[in-house]
């Protein structure tokens, strides 16, 4: 058999990976759970389990032996800066490379071509590359500091707005705050507040609400303040420099109505061309192993 390489995404919701033989060819994919250590103290196997859980979900998808081995594995991880809080990954590869997401969304959707790449799934962050091959990050500050734009700081400016019109008499929220204590299986937005400071209501399980964000147009104003930040850093990263082709990456952007919001916003506040990702961050982090063990497969093909 040929050497295998992996490519994973670790998220904050969830953690994908993708096994390629060395001519380009993907082989089997798989799931674990958010891999990102954000809040995690240094007990935590949060990463570790993740990343080991994708890659072995993939292997058996794949057929391949308990006992694979790989030449190369890339993993791009929720907010990592170089340094691991809990235990450190171990999968058997022969090299292993840790790297920000925002790298591996931008090598997958622009296949390593100079833009700008815009990922907002529980998080959010915008990554610029030149034509010279400067790079520069912008958003990416975390759900407490920042994330415009999210998944998650969509939801929770929704559930916000709702607990404050229950404060004023406003009832043009009433229909929001139904849909949110139903889809939080709560019997009033007191008991949903409870159950997500209790800890019974994790981010991921918050940022899963942001769909529904854009069902009600009471809530509008919130979608379009999240559009207008992401492009904000959008516009920041091409005055930095980076070439004006734009690829939006995450779930957030799975609603049609938001990734529009998104597209015009950016074409309005810097004129910069948003256009489809060629492939998902986990074939991006694959490309980058690939790359790492001196291949070049040219086109990746199931």
């Amino acid at each position: 058999m040929s050497a295998l390489f992996a490519g994973i995404d670790g998220g904050q919701s969830s953690t994908i990976c993708v096994i390629g033989d060395e001519e380009g060819r993907i082989l089997a994919r798989g799931s674990s759970g958010p891999a990102d250590e954000i809040g995690e103290g240094p007990g935590s196997t949060r990463l570790h389990d993740a990343l080991a859980g994708a890659l072995d979900d993939a292997r058996r998808h794949g057929g391949l032996a308990p006992d694979t081995s790989y030449a190369v594995i890339v993993a791009g991880v929720s907010g990592y800066e170089g340094r691991i809080s809990g235990r450190a990954p171990e999968l058997p590869a022969r090299r292993l490379r840790l790297v920000h997401d925002a790298l591996i969304a931008h090598e997958g959707a622009l296949a390593g071509a100079p833009g700008v790449v815009a990922i907002a799934g529980t998080g959010a962050v915008v990554y610029g590359r030149s034509a010279g091959g400067a790079e520069r990050t912008f958003g990416g500050w975390g759900y407490l500091l920042g994330d415009e734009g999210s998944a998650f700081h969509l939801a929770r400016e929704a559930l916000s707005a709702t607990m404050r019109a229950q404060d004023d008499g406003d009832a043009s929220l009433a229909a929001a705050s139904r849909a949110a204590c139903e889809f939080f299986g709560a019997l009033s937005l007191r008991e949903l507040a409870r159950g997500i400071y209790a800890g019974e209501i994790d981010r991921a399980r918050i940022a899963a609400f942001a769909p529904a964000v854009h069902d009600f147009e009471s809530l509008a104003p919130i979608a379009q303040r999240g559009a207008e930040r992401i492009a904000a850093l959008v516009a920041a990263a091409v005055r930095a420099g980076a070439a004006p082709s734009v690829a939006l990456c995450g779930g957030a952007f799975s609603s049609p109505s938001y990734a529009r919001r998104v597209r015009a916003a950016i074409e309005a506040a810097s004129g910069a061309a948003v256009v489809e990702p060629r492939y998902d961050p986990a074939c991006g982090a694959l490309l980058l192993a690939y790359r790492e063990g001196g291949i070049a497969p040219g086109e990746l093909r199931w």
